[in-house]
């Protein structure tokens, strides 16, 4: 199964509460912080949610 690293690259301040508890949910609570999450429907919708505050890179694993 693909695994996808996603870092936070903007700050969360001045988003909208649902993008802030995205990030939460997907366990990024610093900039430059990445965290490792499964490529599945959810983590891609989370992903949508904050497409402009992250990045997001397929690992090989």
């Amino acid at each position: 199964m693909a695994t996808l690293r996603i870092t936070q690259v903007k700050s969360r301040i001045g988003t909208k509460q649902n993008q802030r508890d995205t990030l939460r949910s997907l366990g990024l609570r610093k900039i430059r912080q990445s965290v490792e999450r499964p490529d599945d429907p959810q983590t891609r919708g989370y992903i949508h949610t904050v497409r402009h505050l992250v990045t997001v890179e397929e690992v090989q694993s």
